[in-house]
């Protein structure tokens, strides 16, 4: 991989990207922080979607924390990262590049189970020669990476991009941990309240959702003429807005057998066609 696509102005996209969450003010949204909190515990509910609820952790980690971006990498079955979630689609090829590259704070965080964290990434080129400079010609110039951890089992990491230069505050950290730890747990607690035998089981299809979604999100972008961010949104928002699992819904566009009629270029949402559910953006500068 030769990294994330540079052909427009990293710094500028990534304040796009964060265009379209909501404001966060002078301090963290308590309200929102509580939603979020019942949301990844909510785990109970029927046809629990693990790729819909990994994509609420990193999306309220960029609504809530001084930070641009998010992505979420998962070990498979082997012990190897996947990518299962992140905020953007730069998010996502950047932790994509980890992977390919065995290189970055991500997998660093995994291995030691520890929060690994890079202020500056135009220091940090001894530490990581590949992952740093990619990172930032992708716009990003700080990192802080979380493990998904409970006691000594690390399923995975949880990692913060900055646009600019700086440490990730330490109650933003601790907000962070914090996320990613109820995460842990409620995915935990929802393989055993399943009776799954391994958590391999479910964390396979979590990542064979992930691929079908990627096809979904390809041939969607490629219909509409939009970038693969805004297919997703739409995507998801479709699914959401008529109570299917995001992967069933992706499996059915890719088989043919789903037109998602209703969705246009330039729409944030999909239509209700009666179906009563409204959302209602917010926006942040």
């Amino acid at each position: 991989m030769t990294g994330p696509d540079r052909s427009c102005a990293p710094h500028a996209t990534h304040r796009a990207e964060r265009a379209a969450f909501p404001q966060k003010g002078a301090g963290m949204d308590g309200e929102l922080l509580s939603d979020t909190f019942v949301e990844l515990t909510d785990t109970m509910v029927a046809g629990f979607d693990v790729i819909d609820f990994l994509h609420v952790l990193t999306d309220r980690s960029v609504q809530l924390l001084d930070v641009d971006a998010a992505g979420l990498l998962l070990a498979d079955p082997r012990g190897e990262l996947r990518v299962v979630a992140a905020s953007s689609e730069a998010a996502r090829l950047i932790e994509l590049f980890q992977i390919q590259n065995d290189e970055g704070p991500c997998l660093d965080c995994f291995r030691s189970g520890q929060p690994v964290h890079a202020g500056d990434l135009a220091v940090a080129t001894q530490r990581w020669p590949q992952f740093a400079p990619t990172a930032r010609q992708a716009g990003f110039e700080a990192v802080q990476a979380l493990p998904m951890r409970l006691r000594e089992q690390v399923i995975g990491a949880l990692n913060l991009f900055r646009a600019d230069p700086g440490a990730v505050a330490q109650a933003d950290i601790r907000v962070g941990q914090a996320l990613a730890d109820v995460a842990t747990i409620s995915l935990l607690h929802e393989r055993s309240m399943r009776h799954s035998d391994t958590l391999n089981e479910q964390l396979q299809t979590a990542l064979n959702s992930r691929v079908v979604i990627e096809q979904a999100k390809g041939k969607l972008a490629e219909r509409l003429g939009v970038d693969m961010d805004q297919a997703f949104r739409l995507l998801r928002e479709f699914a959401r807005a008529r109570n299917r699992r995001l992967s069933d819904l992706a499996q059915a566009f890719v088989d043919g057998t789903e037109i998602l009629t209703g969705l246009a270029a330039g729409k944030s949402r999909p239509r209700p066609l009666g179906s009563g559910q409204e959302h209602r953006p917010r926006t942040r500068p």
